[in-house]
């Protein structure tokens, strides 16, 4: 048995992330020795916890953070989250979440996912990005919402503001991108793997454990300083439009990470990326789902 499966399967650790996390810091000891990810446990081998595991992080209820209903089944609810709020809290004193407003309303959903921070979310977008946001209602009902959301079927659709002039492409112009099908389209193919110490940043074609990503991108409209994107891709990686955008030389508005910090630190720009719609297969019905969010005023072309 794998060391991670060996830690839940004992309940030594509250969540499969919490045991990736504890053998990451090494205070999980094999023989004598810290644990290394993917290692197979032999017969008789003496696993020790060296350090406390952290407590299980939960979401605090909280009803008074706006949070629209988008759709709602036996099954499932999706919501528009508002921007500069995190998904699912990462630490016990992170304060409100989209998760915390959900579990409110929807009590059942505490319960709905393996890990229970996430309060029945089955996808997380970034704090400073608004949009639709899935959860899981009951918990056999989570891992299935999951796949559907990463099976081949279904779309996810983002609109950003970006700086600069879209970019017109032609093939081999750059590694990893190329002409979409439709005309004025371009497709990147960036693998993104991830870099830092929680892993809270992206990098292109390296970092740990890179996965494939392709992002398909088309203007809505040209402005005189910026550019109306609409990104549409599968299944995504932690920021996957962003990261995209930055390469190919037009990073989202407001994107400190992976863009130029604001002219006026003391006014920053909020970030222009809002999760427009998403396509999927409903996993109990089979029904294919279409939902969408409203677009915030930046997002609507001026034209």
């Amino acid at each position: 048995m794998r060391l991670d499966a060996f830690l839940l399967r004992h309940k030594l650790v509250p969540s499969a992330t919490a045991a990736r996390r504890a053998i990451a810091e090494r205070i999980v000891l094999v023989a004598g020795r810290p644990g290394r990810k993917g290692l197979h446990l032999r017969e008789n081998q003496v696993v020790e916890i060296a350090a406390p595991i952290q407590a299980r992080v939960v979401p605090t209820p909280a009803a008074e953070i706006p949070l629209p209903v988008l759709y709602v089944d036996d099954d499932l609810v999706v919501v528009d989250k508002p921007a500069g709020l995190p998904s699912h809290p990462l630490r016990a004193d992170e304060g409100p979440s989209a998760a915390g407003a959900l579990i409110a309303r929807f009590p059942e959903c505490a319960i709905a996912s393996p890990d229970p921070r996430e309060g029945g979310l089955v996808q997380r977008l970034d704090r400073g990005t608004a949009g639709v946001l899935v959860a899981a209602r009951r918990h056999a009902i989570w891992p299935d919402l999951r796949h559907a959301l990463a099976a081949p079927d279904c779309e996810k659709t983002y609109r950003a503001e970006v700086v600069g002039r879209f970019p017109d492409v032609g093939a081999g112009q750059k590694d990893f991108v190329s002409p979409g099908a439709q005309p004025g389209t371009v497709v990147v193919a960036v693998p993104i793997g991830r870099v830092g110490r929680r892993g809270s940043r992206v990098k292109l074609g390296g970092g740990r454990q890179p996965l494939p990503a392709v992002t398909e991108f088309a203007l809505v409209e040209q402005r005189s300083a910026t550019a109306l994107i609409e990104a549409r891709l599968c299944k995504g990686r932690t920021h996957q439009v962003r990261a995209h955008l930055a390469y190919i030389g037009v990073p989202v508005v407001g994107d400190t990470t992976y863009g130029e910090a604001s002219a006026d630190p003391g006014t920053p720009t909020a970030l222009h990326l809002h999760a427009t719609a998403i396509v999927f297969k409903h996993p109990t019905t089979g029904q294919l789902l279409r939902i969408e969010a409203p677009l915030p005023p930046w997002a609507r072309p001026t034209l």
